[in-house]
């Protein structure tokens, strides 16, 4: 491995160094950007540790940068932060951490280098490099994180029951960067998760669904959530999720386990998209299964309207983790509630009404929703997979047969409410919305063109069967 960096960057270190030096205080790149240098990866982030003020040596750095960047600072951390073109650089001083039982908000003070090491949450994250005259460059590690770089391991740099006692999110992070780098947990730290998982419940919901997310951005995200249900962190931070697990048999007739269908779900939709909030709709597609979940003598198991309930779910699931009441919640709801409309649709003779009506329903979203269904096509029999996936190339054709001709993704009716109350001269009223949905329904079943003559014209005969005239 070599310690890798750019022309700016070492630009950057240099003015680091001589501040440092006009202030007389030792300083050391830390923690993330020396591990993922070593590792040939991409870094915006610089920590910066320095065995005096941290807050005086980012004032003195930025004094030298042009154009000159505003210092954000935080006393009572001692810490400070500036932005520079893309980089973030943040500046500590040295510092010693102590927590209590019932906060992940430790007590600072001072400390040495040796100090600020052992506060690291992992070894690779506990790598320094020192931009002092007399070791430039000198790469310093007492936990031996190079070597668990190399290998490919995560690990605690100190005992892991009281890493993640003092600081529980540490869990989530562990099983994070095992699934961002590929990286294996070393058995004592893996089993530490287990033993401290109930710590968890001190830690924000914001805080745990940032973790979360940047699970679910990996490129294999059910790796992470595997390890988040064997630890049982998974039952306590989402237990909805973990109520997918399991197979019943009743009969000698079993259901699939829909939570590692889930995964599998997960993982597929992750290969074809980054849109973090298809891969959210991919979580929570099948969410209602177990409330829903009935066993037929004559059917077998079935879970009829897990899709409708599964939509009604998303909001109180996005309001418990702090995700997004807006648009995004509405947009995950959305793929929840029609996932099952295009598998429907391959299983019959596709009608261009059903079609019109997938394409009413879905708008600007129906791609996204289609590479929902094919990712949903997960059975382990070969024959049965690929005549789904025949299914669906089929479908995919006919709704594209439609849309060129009808027009209708992102489609509003031709006659709008507004004018039908104004050639009818009427108030907003009931009569209103039966004009306007029966013109709508009339063109998504094929009744009339999708045209304003023809939506006229059938307006003015739905207003006689209703006493209304011009």
């Amino acid at each position: 491995m070599v310690f890798d960096i750019r022309p700016y960057e070492r630009k950057i270190f240099e003015i680091i160094k001589s501040s440092a030096e006009e202030l007389g205080v030792p300083v050391y790149v830390v923690g993330g950007f020396v591990r993922d240098r070593l590792l040939a990866r991409e870094s915006k982030d610089i920590d910066v540790v320095c065995l005096g003020d941290g807050i005086l040596l980012a004032e003195k750095v930025a004094s030298k940068l042009r154009p000159m960047p505003y210092v954000a600072f935080y006393k009572r951390f001692g810490t400070a932060m500036i932005r520079h073109n893309d980089m973030e650089i943040e500046f500590v001083g040295a510092r010693k951490e102590s927590y209590s039982l019932d906060s992940r908000k430790p007590a600072v003070e001072k400390g040495t280098l040796e100090d600020d090491q052992n506060r690291r949450d992992f070894t690779i994250n506990a790598l320094a490099v020192s931009l002092n005259e007399t070791d430039y460059g000198q790469i310093i590690d007492p936990f031996n994180g190079f070597y668990d770089l190399e290998n490919k391991v995560i690990r605690t740099p100190l005992d892991p029951d009281k890493t993640f006692a003092d600081d529980p999110l540490r869990m989530l992070r562990c099983i994070r960067f095992s699934v961002q780098l590929g990286f294996s947990i070393e058995q004592d730290t893996y089993k530490a998760l287990s033993r401290n998982k109930h710590r968890i419940g001190i830690v924000s919901k914001e805080r745990i669904t940032g973790e979360l997310e940047k699970i679910i951005r990996a490129e294999q995200p059910s790796r992470g959530f595997k390890d988040l249900f064997d630890t049982g962190l998974l039952a306590i931070i989402f237990p909805e999720m973990t109520a997918l697990h399991g197979v019943e048999f009743k009969n000698n007739i079993g259901h699939k386990d829909n939570f590692y269908h889930t995964l599998e779900v997960l993982d597929n939709v992750s290969r074809d998209t980054d849109n973090v909030w298809l891969r959210w709709a991919a979580i929570l597609h099948d969410i209602a299964k177990p409330p829903t979940k009935r066993f037929d003598p004559e059917q077998g198991w079935t879970f009829h309207g897990h899709e409708a309930l599964g939509a009604a779910m998303v909001p109180r699931i996005f309001r418990k983790m702090a995700l997004p009441m807006d648009t995004k919640m509405k947009y995950v709801q959305k793929l929840v509630l029609l996932h099952l409309r295009p598998i429907a649709l391959t299983n019959d003779q596709v009608s261009d009404s059903a079609v019109r009506r997938l394409l009413f329903d879905a708008g600007e979203d129906l791609d996204d929703l289609m590479l929902l269904c094919k990712a949903d096509i997960t059975s382990k029999n070969e024959g049965k997979v690929n005549r789904y996936k025949e299914n669906y190339r089929v479908l995919m054709e006919k709704i594209k047969e439609v849309e060129q001709r009808d027009h209708l993704r992102n489609w509003q009716p031709p006659i709008t409410g507004d004018e039908i109350m104004s050639i009818f001269k009427l108030p907003p009223s009931r009569e209103v919305g039966i004009i306007k949905t029966a013109i709508r329904e009339a063109i998504l079943d094929g009744v009339i063109d999708n045209n304003y003559e023809a939506a006229y014209d059938f307006m003015i005969i739905k207003a006689r069967e209703l006493n209304i005239t011009i």
